[in-house]
């Protein structure tokens, strides 16, 4: 409602003073004599199709733009009128206005034009007239295609009847955040004409930037027309600030006066990063011929030109440009790529007026009841009548496909032209070079968009490419984009007064104030950028104890300090609110305890190896020697016996094998194969055994209540920390132990005082603090203490510095040169070479060998022995399939002599089986060899007995 309200006051305004305007014939009547729809009245029948139609246009005539823009329309109309394929004889005549590059005269003009009884209105170039006219048009239902007004805004639904047949600027700020994240600058500083035109462009840039993780850090605004000492007073200001990344977007007329200003101030030299949007490239492509001044002040700029492509329409226009009857100058000059824009808006109107009649389109106009004269009123509102087709034309207009001297012309859902795209072009020598292009599709590369259309989009980072830039100064080594503010004031640097452990910072008298590690660390750094720091440190904290490291990055964060260096922890939460350099660094939690030597065990004999090993182990012995046994048993008189005799010898071999003393020989080959292997077994596990057993005689046993901080959290002991240490905040919050059982210890002599008392004498039972303290704190008390458990946090120390600072980069790159280089260690080797201490104590349980590490040759050793024990079975079951009882079979003949014969076999008994494996291998070989013997007797006393029968 508010800006229906602005409006409504502005054309009131505007109306008032259009009364002076039509004191004379107004010039609508003249414009309407050619038209055959405004001689017929508002009820005229769309069924009579017009002879010919007014198309509007509205411009400045007398800038880069309109010089340009007035011969291709000119031309498309001629172009159009020749052309019998299209609008069927229908004639298009061209009502031009000259806005004068002012709103009020632009809004008087459109008034006019509208008077006129246009179809379509064309123009205008400036987006803050097209603004205004855009409610005029929508009003009476005309279209309004512009070639030139690039604002964004003007695409939203309040003004549907405008159309913009050029690339909005939308698309081309995205391109400049493209280029900017190309070259990794995090900081631009957007100079700009203070209106519609430059302020929604440069909002959509910070959008732009936002996505990238870039910001526009200042916003320098002028007013177009503002004399040079005011663009000299803004170019002062800006230079005066940390970035040197400038986006220029202001109007081609005017906007050289920015360029000759930095020149003047010495802003267009090396370290200086100047990327203009397409106003220069539009102004410099008007130029009848390089002006070597103008040049000069350009050389190392990038700019965006609107791409077109190189097809055989825009070169044949382009040679027909000099010759043109409307073209004021015999020669190139005035030619930029608005022209192609004009040129085509007007074959839009054309294709889409066709179309329209075709398709039995309402040519015709109505009054509108909204507008009436008032009483003795000299406005003429009765001759601004509404186009009755305007909404179906408009229709017309979006669903428009064709080619034109700019390329395709299509509008997407949003009434974007499809594939917007830019060169990327560079200032040098006397002209511009094209280092790349832009499109929306694939965004930066080095080959034109009209390609890339055809494949998959490529948005990775590795593919956004362009060729080489000579930036100012004649360099073409990337600018860093920026520099220390040039305001006098050097890099404030807070710097921790600590209570204990100084050797990392501490306070001092030397001209630096402060000195320790972290700042011996620093200096190196700072002293490996190619640049000069200034700075200053500044102590944080009154000294009596240690500040809040929290509280001391909030203090960078809330631009108090610009950096602070010390001993300073990366964490999640100070992360969130400021930037860290690259660790310099390792550090992590630890639990420091009170530990004692442990007392001798008469059992430690057996702690080399663990319960399941033991019992694995001794049960081989005793299978071993079963196995040995039972392939000896037959043939070996060592392995016989009675019952208890025998059952002594397997306990006795397996166990005198573990110190290889068995005095029985073994003679079976089986029997010395899983003899061999089980041998080799015992020498590892012998071998590993003593070792073990050695190391935990031999060496220093410690032992602690305390096993670590899982011991320390299912505890009620108090723990102490170090006074302002992150330790507080993470064992409340993340581990959740109650407050009142931490100890705040504010140096290394109230950590020993506390760990003497112990908890029951109101001191603490350990204490959790980050490892490059302990290690000091360690050595500083000849070692009584030791750390329990592992290190359970991962973290580092590094310099912070506010968000999205540059000089945050270059410090860790310096920093890991300083690592690569061997400087880090020194500079660590200076302050913190102390004695060594064995940090953790021993955990014996740890050291106990298992199972795991034997089990390979176990089952080794048992594949060995079941493969033998199946080989025996074998020869054993063929053995006992041939042998036969010899007393058996004879006792039977005699007693039973009849009933043999018919009686079946018995099948043999266990105790058969037992008795004929227990006997010697020599006994069963010599019953197997008498058996033989007697089946030959017998096969030779059946054939004599046969013989002797046959005569009979």
């Amino acid at each position: 409602m508010e800006e229906v309200l602005l409006i409504s006051r502005f054309m009131t305004r505007t109306l008032i003073l259009l009364s002076l305007c039509f004191m004379w014939v107004p010039p609508g009547v003249v414009c309407r004599t050619g038209n055959a729809s405004a001689s017929s009245s508002s009820s005229s029948s769309s069924s009579l199709k017009p002879k010919v139609i007014n198309i509007g246009s509205l411009f400045t005539l007398n800038s880069v733009i309109g010089r340009a823009a007035r011969p291709a329309l000119q031309a498309a109309i001629d172009d159009v009128n020749a052309d019998p394929t299209i609008l069927n004889g229908v004639e298009l005549k061209l009502v031009l206005h000259d806005t004068n590059c002012s709103s009020f005269v632009g809004t008087v003009e459109a008034l006019q034009l509208m008077e006129s009884e246009v179809a379509v209105a064309i123009g205008p170039q400036s987006s803050g007239i097209a603004h205004v006219i855009s409610h005029v048009v929508n009003e009476l239902h005309v279209p309004l295609l512009s070639f030139g007004a690039t604002d964004p805004t003007l695409s939203s639904l309040q003004y549907p009847y405008f159309l913009r047949t050029t690339h909005s600027d939308y698309f081309q700020m995205y391109a400049v955040a493209d280029l900017v994240d190309l070259f990794g600058w995090r900081e631009v500083i957007a100079i700009f004409v203070d209106d519609d035109y430059g302020r929604s462009g440069i909002s959509v840039l910070g959008d732009a930037l936002a996505k990238k993780r870039a910001k526009i850090s200042y916003k320098a605004a002028f007013s177009h027309g503002d004399p040079k000492s005011k663009i000299n007073d803004l170019l002062v200001e800006v230079n005066l600030m940390e970035s040197r990344v400038y986006v220029v977007h202001v109007n081609p007329d005017t906007g050289l006066n920015i360029f000759a200003v930095a020149n003047a101030l010495n802003m267009m030299s090396g370290n200086y990063v100047w990327i203009a949007t397409d106003w220069l490239p539009t102004y410099l492509d008007s130029m009848e011929a390089a002006d070597p001044d103008t040049m000069n002040l350009l050389q190392g700029v990038v700019a965006l030109r609107r791409y077109t492509p190189d097809t055989n329409l825009k070169k044949s226009f382009m040679s027909r440009w000099k010759n043109l009857k409307y073209n004021g100058s015999a020669s190139p000059a005035g030619f930029n790529s608005f022209a192609l824009y004009a040129y085509d808006s007007v074959w839009l109107a054309a294709h889409a007026l066709e179309v329209f009649l075709n398709e039995g389109g309402n040519f015709s106009f109505s009054k509108d009841p909204t507008l009436h004269v008032a009483n003795g009123s000299m406005l003429h509102l009765e001759s601004l009548h509404v186009f009755n087709g305007g909404q179906q034309l408009l229709s017309t207009l979006l669903r428009m496909n064709f080619t034109g001297l700019s390329g395709q012309i299509q509008f997407d859902p949003d009434k974007h032209l499809v594939h917007p795209a830019y060169d990327v072009l560079n200032v040098g020598g006397t002209g511009m070079r094209r280092i790349g292009y832009w499109s929306n599709y694939s965004h930066l590369s080095i080959v034109p968009p009209e390609s890339l259309y055809t494949k998959p989009p490529n948005l990775s980072t590795g593919s956004q490419h362009l060729y080489s830039v000579i930036w100012p100064g004649e360099t073409t080594a990337k600018p860093r984009g920026w520099v220390f503010p040039n305001n006098g004031q050097p890099l404030r640097i807070a710097v921790p007064n600590r209570v204990g452990y100084k050797e990392f910072a501490s306070k001092d008298k030397g001209p630096q104030g402060v000195r320790g590690y972290c700042i011996d660390v620093f200096e190196a750094a700072i002293s490996l950028l190619p640049y000069a720091v200034p700075r200053t440190y500044m102590l944080y904290g009154d000294g009596k104890r240690n500040p809040n490291y929290n509280e001391l990055v909030s203090q960078v964060a809330q631009n108090k300090y610009d950096a602070a260096v010390g001993d300073i922890s990366i964490v999640t939460n100070r992360t969130k609110i400021v930037d860290f350099t690259q660790p310099y660094m390792e550090s992590g939690l630890v639990v420091v305890a009170p530990v004692k030597e442990a007392k001798s065990n008469p059992w430690a004999f057996l702690k080399p190896f663990t319960k399941e090993m033991w019992f694995v182990t001794a049960a081989f012995f005793l299978f071993v020697g079963a196995v040995v046994w039972i392939l000896e048993h037959r043939i070996n008189h060592e392995f016989r016996g009675p019952p208890s005799q025998q059952l002594i010898t397997i306990f006795w071999f397996s166990f005198s094998t573990m110190f290889f003393s068995h005095r029985e020989n073994t003679l079976s080959t089986l029997g010395r194969l899983v003899l061999i292997i089980w041998l080799f077994v015992v020498l590892i596990i012998n071998s590993s055994y003593t070792a073990s057993l050695t190391s935990i005689l031999t060496v220093q046993q410690l032992t602690s209540g305390i096993q670590g901080i899982d011991s320390l959290i299912s505890s009620t002991v108090p723990i102490g920390i170090q006074d302002g240490s992150f330790a507080f905040n993470y064992l409340i919050d993340e581990l959740n132990i109650a407050e009142s059982r931490i100890v705040k210890l504010k140096n290394p002599e109230a950590y020993l005082k506390a760990l003497e008392l112990g908890p029951k004498r109101g001191g603490v039972a350990a204490i959790v603090d980050e490892l490059p303290y302990i290690e000091l704190f360690l050595a500083s008390t000849n070692c009584l203490y030791r750390t329990v458990g592992q290190e359970f946090t991962k973290s580092g120390w590094g310099f912070a510095f506010q968000r999205d600072s540059p000089l945050a980069v270059d410090l860790s790159t310096a920093i890991l040169q300083l690592s690569e280089n061997g400087d880090l260690e020194k500079i660590h080797n200076k302050w913190l070479t102390h004695r060594e201490c064995t940090m953790q104590i021993n955990q014996v349980d740890e050291n106990k060998l298992s199972l795991s590490s034997f089990w390979g040759l176990f089952l080794i050793c048992g594949i060995a022995c079941v493969l033998a024990l199946t080989l025996f079975c074998c020869r054993i079951i063929t053995q006992y399939r041939k042998f036969t009882p010899e007393g058996e079979e004879a006792e039977a003949e005699e007693i039973e002599p009849a009933r043999s014969s018919r009686r079946p076999p018995r099948s043999p008994s266990i105790k058969q089986i037992i008795d004929f494996v227990d006997r010697k291998e020599t006994e069963i070989k010599e019953l197997l060899k008498r058996k033989n013997s007697n089946e030959s007797k017998q096969q030779s006393i059946h054939g004599s007995d046969g013989q002797a029968s046959s005569p009979a």
